[in-house]
């Protein structure tokens, strides 16, 4: 669905995802996958979480693998409790390696953290009882998340990926998706491709190399007026205020002498806080993130199989 606007976006699209089909079939190996897995290997995919239909997006995306390998998610910002129930499922299903996998758009969001949960590096206490947890719970700053730190107990030994959707040369693929379904004529238009954004000035540069190679992909299809990559930092408002301006008047640029501007964001699933941000400007775009797209799930069976080959996996014994 396209829509052209001036105050209002598209609301989700696909909100009546079949939920339950994301993982039906676990257990079956495919043709594609009928090389010799070692079946003592699951997967733990981290994910941010959001509503149920962005929740759903990464679950129907996800249903392809979880039909080749033992998998669990693990919604929330590296949340101990949510890791602790993803590695139990895994365990009651007798894996004893567990490869993890963070669906973050950069690689170095919440790392050391799940290594600590994980009991790979050492600044994480054991879990706390019942009644000190509550005590402390909601003070993580979190935004609502749980982000009490504390370590698991497990024997099973873990390998996490370090690549994050930023570096993911898939990912060229899915913008091009995005722009061509947008696009009528490039000669005319700009686009726009937004991200989150860290707080960290640093690093939010190297969120926006990153993403600015993946547009590479768009500026080689066709001679757009202008592709540039954008961050947000919506968590941080005296940066954020900065970051509006910027998008804002790359828009009304864009907008100038018939032009037309498209915005694209690099986020899991959905549009975010976009509409909002682009309030009352002209421009053109869809519902969609990064997902639905095969392409993701390309990203994420990658990062399995290089995880489960390189044979890299730790214990908590060996912190």
């Amino acid at each position: 669905m396209l829509l052209t606007r001036r105050a209002s976006l598209v609301a989700l699209a696909g909100a009546g995802v079949v939920f339950a089909a994301a993982c039906a079939g676990v257990g079956h190996t495919t043709a594609s996958e009928s090389y010799q897995h070692d079946h003592s290997i699951g997967v733990l995919v981290m994910a941010h979480g959001g509503g149920a239909v962005w929740n759903a997006e990464v679950e129907t995306m996800l249903a392809p693998l979880a039909r080749d390998y033992p998998l669990e998610l693990a919604f929330g910002m590296a949340e101990a409790a949510s890791l602790e129930a993803g590695v139990r499922k895994l365990e009651a299903r007798g894996v004893q390696k567990i490869a993890v996998v963070r669906l973050f758009i950069s690689g170095e969001s919440f790392y050391e953290r799940t290594e600590q949960i994980l009991g790979l590096a050492p600044g994480a206490d054991p879990r706390p009882t019942p009644s000190e947890h509550d005590a402390h719970a909601g003070h993580g700053g979190g935004g609502g998340h749980d982000m009490a730190l504390w370590r698991i107990a497990s024997k099973s030994s873990f390998a996490i990926s370090k690549e994050g959707l930023a570096d993911a040369p898939e990912m060229g693929a899915v913008l091009v998706e995005r722009v061509r379904a947008l696009s009528t004529d490039p000669r005319n238009e700009s686009v726009l491709i937004l991200a989150h954004g860290p707080g960290d000035d640093a690093e939010d540069q190297r969120w926006l190399k990153m993403i600015d190679q993946r547009a590479e992909s768009v500026r080689r299809i066709a001679p757009f007026k202008k592709v540039q990559a954008e961050t947000l930092r919506e968590d941080w408002p005296e940066k954020r205020v900065v970051s509006e301006g910027r998008i804002r008047a790359f828009v009304e640029a864009g907008f100038k002498d018939g032009g037309r501007v498209i915005v694209i964001p690099y986020r899991v699933a959905g549009f975010g806080p976009y509409a909002s941000v682009l309030k009352d400007l002209t421009y053109v775009a869809d519902s969609k993130g990064l997902l639905p797209s095969t392409e993701v799930e390309h990203w994420v069976r990658r990062q399995v199989k290089e995880l489960a080959t390189t044979g890299q996996f730790r214990t908590p014994q060996q912190v």
